[in-house]
């Protein structure tokens, strides 16, 4: 079996439950050893005995593509910004809406004189805190902070933190009682935030539930919990980013009016209201 005949059995194997190409292409570039476009771009030989191997490791692939385990969990990474992060059951996968949000704490960083103190709460495989770090290093002077409470989540954290070699303190805490005593300059944040019972596509099934559902009713309960912990935590001054679903940004914004000013909410990529940033009082 050719690669191209590989890739036109997993195609049509993932095609019986609506999923799309690309994931058959992710699965078996994975298996190879390769890149996504690699596949197509250059002719991959293999002998009898890769060929076979191969073909048995791609047919697992598919097999547990087709239970609705998201690709990520199956070849072990995920892709964000500017690097690949290892993801794992566990931990919520990194998505593409949240790269908006880093980009704009990026962009507000500047107003700040340095050094400048970021708290990642909730952070998970670390994304947030990986790339405010790594993009800001040799540029700006960026103390940035970790805070997870989930042991399965801090596995991925503490890998992905070594492997990308990145000045990030890790902090084993919920966002209730996270660095008590600390003031900082930026609090980023993406709690979990669906309301519980919530139906979810088949793939989040099998990501952490402590970090989707945010409590009952409107989900508000564990973003309220964020929103309080960047109160106490943020100088005078200070940026709050927080993430949220399409309809919580009256909500976010309601709870935010208490402590803090110029509440700006932001779109996502589809252009729908994504993100919230505030300063401050």
């Amino acid at each position: 079996m050719t690669v191209k005949e590989l890739l036109k059995f997993g195609k049509e194997q993932l095609a019986t439950k609506n999923i799309g190409p690309v994931d058959a292409e992710l699965l078996l570039a994975n298996i190879l050893g390769v890149n996504r476009m690699e596949l197509h771009a250059k002719t991959i030989e293999l002998d009898d005995e890769s060929e076979k191997e191969s073909k048995e490791l791609y047919s697992k692939a598919i097999a547990q593509r087709l239970t609705g385990m998201p690709t990520q969990y199956i070849v072990g990474n995920a892709p964000f910004r500017y690097l690949e992060y290892e993801v794992g059951p566990g931990v919520l996968i990194p998505r593409p809406e949240t790269e908006l949000l880093v980009d704009e704490v990026l962009h507000q960083l500047n107003t700040f004189a340095e050094p400048v103190s970021v708290v990642d709460l909730g952070s998970g495989t670390g994304a947030i805190a990986i790339s405010i770090s790594s993009e800001t290093a040799g540029k700006k002077d960026v103390h940035v902070v970790a805070v997870e409470k989930s042991a399965d989540a801090l596995i991925w954290l503490n890998k992905n933190v070594a492997k990308h070699d990145v000045n990030v303190r890790i902090v084993e805490s919920d966002a209730k009682s996270a660095l008590e005593g600390i003031k900082c300059d930026v609090v980023v944040a993406n709690p979990p935030y669906l309301p519980d019972g919530a139906r979810v596509p088949q793939e989040l099934i099998f990501e952490p539930a402590m970090a989707l559902f945010g409590g009952p009713a409107n989900g508000m309960s564990v973003p309220s919990e964020f929103i309080e912990a960047a109160a106490r935590l943020l100088k005078s001054g200070g940026l709050f980013a927080i993430e949220h679903n399409e309809v919580q940004g009256p909500l976010i914004a309601e709870q935010l009016a208490r402590d803090f000013e110029s509440i700006a909410l932001h779109n996502d990529l589809t252009d729908r209201p994504r993100f919230t940033t505030a300063r401050r009082k």
